[in-house]
């Protein structure tokens, strides 16, 4: 990506500047690039949360039937033979975990809030 950025084209040039740098927000005097791997778990983690709760979504229908019957999304495991799909947001899990908490209400159901 940085032989890219630099000169639009595959192959071995200077660069004239340190990733550490581009990643700095702009007002830190960076570019404000992205962290792709970093951007990438956020959007899988986001992904991951609508399937969590949004029971109603033909994707949380269909992963619900082939990975966690009878259970839910954070009690889920990998399976047999999962899809690149599902690893990933599995992968993506343990940051939902840490940024969410459960909610007890009548004793019956127990809801996750964020």
């Amino acid at each position: 990506m940085a032989r890219f950025f630099w000169h639009g084209e595959l192959g071995s040039k200077i660069h004239w500047l340190a990733w550490g740098k581009l990643y700095r927000r702009r007002a830190d005097r960076g570019l404000g690039f992205r962290r792709l791997k970093e951007y990438n778990i956020v959007l899988l983690a986001k992904q991951a949360w609508r399937v969590a709760t949004r029971y109603d979504t033909l994707l949380h229908q269909i992963l619900r039937q082939r990975y966690f019957p009878g259970s839910n999304f954070f009690a889920a495991n990998a399976g047999a033979n999962p899809s690149y799909t599902w690893r990933s947001m599995l992968r993506s899990r343990e940051l939902l975990i840490a940024g969410t908490r459960w909610q007890i209400g009548d004793g019956q159901t127990a809801t996750i809030i964020d």
